[in-house]
């Protein structure tokens, strides 16, 4: 915790050191298809389970590996699984495996782990991978005993062996796995979209085209939704949501009205999977033909296919993977002879353990259900996450004739303040085209609170949004000014142009600006309208909120900007690198950034470190550089420390060790998000404070802060957040993510410890749907 007087060490007393992995053996395979991450969980279980003194073994080439034994089946050790964070794919090989469907097979799986004593099995992959496991698991005292008959083991080895412990982890770019947010390689897959459609767009500036993608997706359509919000897609087509008869035409309406509108570009998302009502196949050649006998349009179509699957993984999934891949082994270690089998799952911004049956069979039932034809069931059978997604895209897909929307005689506003993000634009044209379709008259303010007070105040409309969503920086402008020096000019622009509620997108400066706002109202009555705020800053140190827009681009610019440097020195040897990130005094880019980059060591302001923690790392480093890992990688919080600085520990590290552009697709999607939540928050608080003719509201869960807090999306009171915050230093008092920096130091070899006070416990899968709130900005 960090306060005015500085920051104290995390208390960690709560320690897993009982949890000991002695004399206990963990396997790791990957099945089914491969996906971006899937190497970080992979790294993560084989660290932390030679960290807790257990002997981990790969298992190569997945359940064909574990069937043949042999040489598929190795001991790792902690240098093996160096430099795999950044690598795509899978190390150890994914293959499809008949033989072990079948009994025989499992029969010789089961003799080649007990041959190892091999009793801990954690499994990355799909819901098929996933189910195979778990029969193994529930015949394992048959296989035994029929080993025992047939001579191949011994009782000693039987009994020594008596029971099989499993773990999954679901790596599936598909995110069609039901219990979990989101599934290792669904970001990563987003990116590789996303960076397809950014590149399709510089060429709308030559020509007037209409392109037609076909992302993966064959029975779940949630990478063609998601990046149909990132990119604004004009149409998508996904399987749980199949258009309604009559589409073709609804669609030409739509294009033609793009074009009569002056837009270039018109993009249509399908997912492979896509169907009509009628169950027939919506195909991209199909949509192409359309569009060309109908409207004359050049129409091109783009199959990405394998190419999703391909590159580096994200930030996002490398730490995903990283603590799924920790808290997978926790599990283990902790499971006992009536524990069923779990699988860890992301359920907001918390690591839990679900049952893993409850959560393939409710997988299973949302494809009986769209064979069925309920589509709204498999819709809620996906979970809170998908049908957030969906409402959104409802939201601002919106076939409504402009002539038809609802006239709410309401006027809203929404400004940025403080320093650009990247997704700002993002949340800026939900907000608007939300706010239109809810009957609002939308007002934009340029240049944050200065801009306000001197009256750069104007309608914004439907069209004057088009292409913000991948837009980076503020194209509203924005300031750090605070309002208070001008409460009187700002109250006079509210009245003029009869602002009734104001949306502020930003960091640290429109939280304090909030709080200036709501304490002047009893002197103002302009301010005695909702006023809500949405954290944008890359810091991500905004009291209320796990996560901010704008901190995962960040990210993955931090992570993109150490994959380059490690690359570079790949035929160099001794060589420390050390990279200063930004963040003011909240070191979260620093930290999360270093646990997705794999950096050796992190110094940040709220952990305090003094000259003897400089030569620990150094000495820690230079016994690094004496194995086959002969490079180190650094990470420096802007502010971390005053003396220390990053010349200085440059020339330490010499001496002893010789050593954001576009938003991501998250950013893009969690500002859409979270500004359509913000306005439909708006609407409602507008109808209940609307008496008498004019709008009045001055309690103070009318002056709020949407933020993701663990598991839901939560309105706060912005006053009743100063008490959780650290002024001086611009951050909260508590962060969640300092929780991570074990995790990290364990990873990199550091001797620590882990508090698993947090460490998901086993749920049921209908527990992790919170009734105050939605769940998971994640997207």
């Amino acid at each position: 915790m960090a306060g005015a007087t500085g920051p104290k060490r995390q208390d960690t007393r709560k320690f897993f050191e009982n949890l000991s992995g002695a004399g206990k053996s963990i396997a790791v395979l990957t099945s089914g298809g491969d996906a971006q991450g899937m190497n970080g969980a992979v790294r993560a279980v084989v660290r932390m389970g030679i960290y807790v003194g257990a002997k981990v073994y790969f298992i190569h080439e997945g359940y064909q590996g574990m069937v043949d034994g042999g040489d598929y089946i190795k001991e790792a050790t902690w240098e093996s699984v160096s430099s795999v964070l950044q690598v795509g794919g899978t190390v150890i090989g994914s293959a499809r495996c008949k033989e072990f469907r079948t009994h025989e097979g499992r029969l010789k799986a089961a003799h080649n782990l007990v041959h190892r004593s091999i009793t801990y099995l954690c499994v990355i992959g799909g819901d098929g991978s996933l189910t195979g496991a778990n029969l193994f698991r529930e015949e394992w005292s048959d296989l035994l005993n029929e080993l025992l008959e047939q001579g191949l083991i011994d009782e000693e080895a039987a009994r020594r062996n008596s029971e099989l412990h499993i773990v999954g982890m679901v790596g599936s770019i598909d995110n069609d796995f039901c219990g979990t947010d989101m599934t290792i390689g669904t970001d990563s897959a987003l990116h590789r979209i996303i960076e397809v459609v950014d590149a399709i767009m510089t060429t709308a500036q030559s020509h007037q085209r209409t392109f037609v993608l076909e992302v993966m997706g064959r029975h779940c359509g949630y990478l063609a939704l998601v990046s149909a919000l990132a990119c604004g897609a004009d149409w998508v087509f996904i399987p749980e949501m199949p258009p309604e008869d009559g589409w073709e035409d609804n669609m030409c309406l739509k294009l033609s009205e793009n074009r009569a509108d002056k837009k270039r570009l018109n993009i249509i998302i399908v997912a492979e999977g896509a169907i009509d009502s009628h169950n027939k196949a919506i195909t991209p050649d199909y949509i192409k033909d359309l569009v060309v006998s109908r409207l004359g349009f050049d129409t091109r179509v783009t199959i990405l296919g394998h190419v999703q699957r391909g590159g580096t993984p994200s930030a996002f999934d490398r730490i995903l993977a990283s603590r799924m891949g920790v808290e997978a082994v926790l599990a283990l270690l902790e499971a006992s002879t009536n524990t069923p089998a779990c699988v860890v799952s992301l359920v907001g911004n918390q690591a839990v353990r679900l049952p893993l049956m409850e959560c393939v069979q409710m997988t299973q039932e949302v494809q009986k259900a769209m064979d069925e034809k309920k589509f709204d069931e498999a819709v809620r059978l996906r979970g809170r996450s998908f049908e957030n997604n969906l409402s959104t895209y409802r939201l601002l897909a919106s076939q409504t004739a402009r002539s038809e929307l609802p006239n709410s005689s309401f006027n809203v506003a929404v400004m940025n303040v403080g320093a650009p993000a990247a997704g700002m634009n993002a949340a800026v044209r939900s907000a608007v085209r939300v706010g239109i379709t809810e009957g609002h008259k939308m007002f934009a303010v340029s240049d944050g609170f200065e801009g306000f007070y001197k009256g750069q105040v104007k309608e914004i409309k439907w069209g004057d949004v088009g292409g913000w969503t991948g837009q980076g920086g503020s194209l509203l402008g924005t300031k750090r000014t605070l309002p208070a020096k001008h409460l009187d000019e700002i109250a006079e622009q509210m009245r003029i142009h009869n602002i009734n509620a104001l949306l502020v997108i930003g960091g640290f400066e429109a939280y304090v600006g909030l709080l200036e706002l709501s304490s002047a109202r009893d002197k103002y009555a302009e301010f005695c309208v909702p006023m809500v705020m949405i954290p944008a800053t890359v810091s991500n140190n905004i009291p209320g909120s796990d996560l901010s827009i704008g901190s995962d681009t960040a990210l993955n610019a931090i992570t993109d900007t150490c994959d380059r440097i490690k690359q570079s020195a790949s035929g160099t040897k001794r060589r420390v690198f050390i990279i200063e990130t930004m963040g003011g005094y909240c070191g979260y880019l620093a930290t999360v950034g270093g646990l997705a980059a794999g950096a050796d060591t992190v110094y940040i302001y709220e952990e305090p470190f003094d000259i003897r923690d400089l030569q620990a790392n150094v000495e820690h480093l230079t016994q690094k550089m004496k194995t086959s890992i002969q490079r180190g990688l650094v990470l420096r919080n802007e502010n971390c420390n005053e003396n220390f600085t990053t010349d200085f520990i440059y020339q330490l590290y010499s001496e002893e060790g010789r050593g954001g552009g576009a938003p991501s697709p998250f950013d893009r999607n969690f500002g859409t998000k979270v500004a359509a939540k913000a306005i439909q928050w708006i609407t409602r608080t507008l109808k209940e404070s609307y008496k008498e003719g004019r709008v009045f509201t001055n309690s103070e869960d009318t002056a709020c802060l949407l933020g993701m807090r663990r598991r839901a999306m939560l309105f706060q009171p912005v006053v009743q957040l100063r008490e959780e915050t650290d002024f001086v230093h611009r951050i909260p008092k508590e962060q969640w993510w300092l929780k991570l920096r074990p995790l990290m130091k364990i990873l990199a070899k550091y001797k620590t410890s882990y508090d698993v006070s947090d460490a998901g416990q086993l749920e049921h899968v209908t527990r992790v749907r919170p009734k105050e709130s939605d769940t998971s900005a994640a997207i």
